[in-house]
């Protein structure tokens, strides 16, 4: 049973890539980090030295600490957020315990260069469908829960990404690494690229985007409706913002059916109590 104030690494795991998922701040130092140097999926480093600093930034929110061996820097640093006002727990075990546990890591060594501010800066062609939906997903779920991105016109993709320091991704330019590979689409590419091939249910996921991405809806059944629905909802929304932000609940909803509901179905009487269920 996990300690006070601390989540098993089980549980934590069922939270990955969700929107309930809470923010992850890992605080190991260097040693520990070149040791192991990836991180949870959609954490991101603070260092433990300079709390006082970053605490604040966390407010109220809820936030899972992530230490080396879930010890005493771990509750250390919760306590202290605590105070600064957010709900603070530490991950039982801490790294050590989460890779003993066979749970995935983001491998950061593939994470562009963050801002100033900490984030990573993407940009890609402006209207999207549904790789440069999709990939926004996954980054800010997986890799950087603060990530921006840029819509440009497709000619001035790389002159964007030369004067702001951006990250292309999605274009027609060999020189990119985040692209399409081959029949593979773009968030095929990420999906191995950062190291997430282990996560539950992206595997089946990144086989519908393909699908929809690359003209191939007969691909597995659910692509075509993917297509359908990017589709429609670059004709409702002329603001590609607007549109990656209605975007992002189509793939919370659709992850969600990858990982947890594939056996699921639906017909007059599945929803009600079995004992009012009519019976041949």
């Amino acid at each position: 049973m996990p300690a006070i104030n601390a989540i098993a690494a089980d549980k934590l795991v069922r939270l990955l890539g969700t929107p309930r998922s809470p923010a992850m701040i890992d605080i190991r130092n260097d040693a520990e980090f070149d040791a192991e140097p990836r991180l949870i999926p959609g954490a991101v480093r603070r260092a433990f030295t300079s709390i006082p600093d970053w605490a604040p930034d966390f407010g109220d929110a809820s936030v899972i600490v992530v230490c080396n061996d879930g010890g005493a820097a771990g509750h250390g640093a919760a306590a202290w957020l605590r105070q600064a006002g957010a709900d603070a727990d530490v991950l039982d075990g801490g790294v050590i315990g989460w890779v003993g546990s066979g749970h995935p890591l983001l491998d950061t060594a593939a994470v562009p260069p963050r801002d100033a501010a900490g984030r990573t800066l993407w940009v890609t062609r402006a209207r999207p469908k549904v790789d440069r939906i999709a990939c926004p997903w996954l980054i800010r779920r997986f890799v950087d829960p603060h990530a921006m991105f840029l819509f440009v016109p497709a000619p001035e993709v790389a002159g964007v990404a030369a004067r702001m320091g951006a990250t292309p991704f999605d274009i027609e330019d060999a020189a990119v690494r985040w692209t399409h590979d081959g029949e593979l689409c773009t968030f095929d590419v990420m999906v191995e690229g950062f190291g997430l091939g282990a996560v539950d249910g992206l595997a089946r996921l990144a086989a519908i985007v393909r699908g929809a991405d690359t003209g191939r809806p007969n691909l597995v059944p659910e692509a075509a409706g993917l297509l359908a629905i990017s589709l429609g909802l670059s004709r409702m929304y002329p603001d590609d913002l607007e549109q990656l932000d209605a975007g992002i609940a189509v793939y919370d909803a659709l992850y969600r059916w990858c990982r947890d509901a594939t056996d699921e179905t639906h017909d007059w009487t599945s929803h009600k109590p079995a004992k009012s269920r009519v019976r041949a």
